[in-house]
């Protein structure tokens, strides 16, 4: 069973959004990248994963072709880029400064990483990172104070498949609504095409992910695409990363 979690924080005062973390529909399924603390490293509040920081700089490279802001500081006018399950926090925290006129706001359904997220956010020496935000993406987005078409960009790395098939339908239907007209959602991780999944050690991958919970597991580009078409998001871009991974960029029509 997940149980409600709430949690005080200090957060922006140019962002009106709620900050309490609402029950997912299923009461027993939580959308959050999973965290496991034998594989993490600690160092106070501040969480490490080396899979964060071995694709954090291809990402970016994807993000530099497809993210649009000719500011140097944040303004009312800004960009919002909204990453869905944030995990540690070090992706925003690495690309947030080669974006310094876009907002940037974190979030997560795991409240025992909040804290990372938030240590790096304040870290930031752009200083254009919000606080984190606990949400689950089966809920919409306006339970949390977004309102439909006023976001610019919707970045989900790696949860996809660490997480139940709810939480994808989630987010689908979230960039929908809630992303503006032509904005972009960016998704990362592993992926098969055509229902055939390789090479041999995304296969084994595959396997332990359902090992460990059947409704977990990589999913297909062709059901995403079907995905996409019932919220009016189609792919654009398929963009082949290291590690056999995939950025797909999709565009709301």
């Amino acid at each position: 069973m997940y149980f409600i979690a709430i949690i005080k924080r200090t957060f922006p005062k140019n962002f009106k959004g709620l900050f309490l973390r609402h029950m997912s529909k299923s009461n027993d399924i939580a959308c959050t990248i999973n965290v496991d603390k034998q594989s993490e490293d600690y160092a106070g509040d501040k969480l490490i994963s080396p899979s964060a920081s071995r694709n954090q700089e291809p990402i970016l490279q994807v993000l530099k072709r497809f993210l649009i802001c000719d500011i140097d500081q944040v303004e009312d006018e800004s960009p919002l880029f909204l990453e869905i399950s944030s995990g540690t926090g070090q992706h925003l925290a690495y690309f947030a400064p080669h974006f310094p006129g876009v907002k940037f706001q974190p979030s997560e359904c795991d409240v025992k990483v909040m804290k990372s997220i938030s240590y790096y956010a304040n870290d930031c020496p752009t200083k254009n990172i919000f606080q984190p935000l606990l949400i689950d993406i089966q809920n919409k987005l306006s339970n949390y104070g977004f309102e439909e078409d006023s976001i610019d960009y919707m970045f989900n790395a790696n949860m996809i498949h660490i997480s139940p098939f709810e939480c994808t339908i989630g987010l689908f239907e979230n960039a929908g609504t809630y992303l503006k007209p032509e904005a972009l959602m960016i998704t990362y991780g592993p992926y098969s095409k055509d229902g055939v999944l390789s090479p041999e050690s995304n296969v084994a991958f595959n396997a332990s992910l359902k090992a460990r919970n059947p409704l977990w597991g990589i999913r297909d580009i062709n059901d995403l695409i079907k995905l996409g078409n019932e919220n009016n998001l189609s792919l654009i871009d398929t963009v082949e990363m290291p590690a056999n991974n995939m950025t797909l960029i999709w565009k709301k029509d």
